[in-house]
């Protein structure tokens, strides 16, 4: 790459390729790229690095040539872009491919891979480094909101990166974490998810197995203490593994967990005995597993537990992790990236332990490719009733999956309905928006789960509420007050 001065990214606004931009930008090289569509918070990182984003796709947009192209995951076959890079011979490569050729090569590479909790725990570690003054570089997929940022090319040795099990480019079906090479991982969870790639959960395994298969004798494995899964990939290691969760077999244990409306706090044993004490402002069970598994990681690396400590309850969040986007008359509005059942059913439960007295919305756009098939139905259905009302999108793009398979969102909401759960199924945002903004309610709590743009919710439903005016209190809040 030394002699190549342009590149372009073509899906430059997953948040990956967004990341990779930045990186690319920062090393001083011309950086261009282009997307269908571009929605926060991505589309406003690369906005504040200058990046342009052309839309939509067209041929035009790689003219004159850039010296190379990286192709996106997301690009298939029949993008105008792809077919013009393959028609005229333009050099192209994969994000992985190039990750590991400019910014892996001779850095310590901390790789946090699982079906759940990757963004979280990446950002997490990567605080710690960065709070002991280890100066780490870091790639993210999202925006950490202790940096502002995605990425960071720092000085020191180590790269902390998320690694994703999902595949890597039209040309490359492998997951993109094979590209990575780690010396050490943090295994958070091993499900079947990712049904547009992956057969079943045996193909899951198989490839959280190879990545456990990199990982030389000398480094290490921090996993998880729960799910057969997870064990199943883990049995076969070179390397040392300690477990982290709160089952009794685990090295590093949480015990003494405690909600309280501002945090959370927790206590770790390290292979049975008191090690330290923690807490930070974040809600939910997952996600003191997720600190937990950073600190058992940072503390391998030789970083020293108060410092550790420190850096935890200094730690913020990610963009679009439990983020409270609005607060409009009393009515909260969070967005969360959830795109798997047992993700939702972890966000509804964090934000119970948050507002305990308040009335719970769900707003759900089923956009993932697990959601949109029916592979999780029911699963998707008892995730939902840990809400008290909840409203359903229709299927983004569902032409694209063969009926047989498609998530039938009568059938979901039939389900809620025998639990006693108010569900419906409004096809736009538009109607979701007239529907449900009348309804709610001072002291509600709106969750709105999607792992895209959906259509400008976002700001739809507090522009709305806001020309309704003050709401009266809702009956659980009132109640619970009395």
């Amino acid at each position: 790459m030394a002699d190549k001065k342009h590149v372009h990214l073509i899906g430059i606004c997953g948040t990956a390729m967004a990341s990779l931009a930045g990186m690319l930008n920062e090393r001083g090289f011309r950086v261009t790229g282009s997307d269908a569509a571009a929605y926060p918070p991505m589309s406003d990182f690369l906005a504040s690095l200058r990046i342009p984003v052309a839309q939509p796709f067209d041929p035009a947009n790689l003219k004159p040539h850039p010296d190379l192209v990286v192709v996106g995951n997301a690009i298939s076959r029949g993008n105008v872009e792809l077919e013009y890079i393959l028609d005229e011979r333009i050099p192209f490569c994969s994000l992985p491919q190039i990750l590991h050729d400019e910014f892996l090569r001779g850095k310590e590479v901390l790789v946090v891979a699982g079906t759940h909790g990757k963004t979280t725990t990446t950002s997490m570690l990567s605080w710690i480094f960065h709070s002991a003054g280890l100066e780490p570089s870091f790639l993210i997929g999202g925006i950490a909101e202790n940096f502002g940022s995605s990425f960071a090319l720092g000085k020191g040795k180590h790269f902390i990166l998320e690694g994703d099990e999902y595949d890597t480019a039209f040309f490359d079906k492998g997951p993109k974490f094979l590209h990575y090479f780690p010396d050490r991982v943090v295994l958070t969870s091993v499900e079947f998810d990712h049904a547009d790639i992956y057969k079943d959960l045996d193909a899951v395994e198989t490839a959280f197995k190879r990545l456990v298969n990199l990982v030389p004798r000398r480094g290490a494995i921090v996993a998880i203490d729960t799910g057969d899964s997870v064990s199943r990939c883990i049995a076969k290691a070179f390397c040392p593994v300690e477990r982290y969760g709160m089952q009794a077999i685990a090295q590093w244990r949480i015990v003494n967990l405690r909600f309280e409306p501002t945090r959370t706090s927790w206590t770790v044993l390290k292979s049975g005995e008191p090690w330290m004490d923690f807490e930070f402002g974040l809600a939910g069970e997952y996600n003191v597993c997720n600190a937990t598994a950073a600190a058992a990681m940072a503390a391998g690396c030789g970083i020293a537990k108060d410092k550790i400590k420190a850096a935890l309850k200094t730690f913020k969040s990610v963009k679009r992790r439990l983020e409270v986007k609005a607060q409009v008359n009393g009515i909260t509005i969070i967005d969360d990236f959830a795109h798997h059942p047992t993700a939702i059913a972890g966000t509804l439960t964090a934000l119970r332990s948050r507002f305990p007295t308040s009335r719970l919305w769900v707003i759900l756009e089923p956009r993932s490719n697990t959601l949109r098939r029916n592979v999780f139905q029911h699963e998707l259905a008892n995730s939902l009733a840990l809400a008290d009302e909840v409203i359903v999108a229709g299927v983004f793009k569902s032409d694209a999956i063969p009926p047989g398979e498609r998530l039938d969102l009568m059938a979901v909401g039939a389900d809620l309905q025998q639990r006693g759960k108010r569900a419906r199924i409004i096809s736009g945002v538009d109607g979701i928006v007239q529907v449900a903004a009348p309804e709610m309610r001072s002291g509600d709590v709106v969750a709105i789960l999607s792992n895209g743009g959906f259509d400008g919710i976002y700001q739809k439903l507090p522009a709305k509420l806001k020309e309704l005016g003050i709401p009266r209190k809702n009956s659980l809040e009132a109640s619970a007050k009395a």
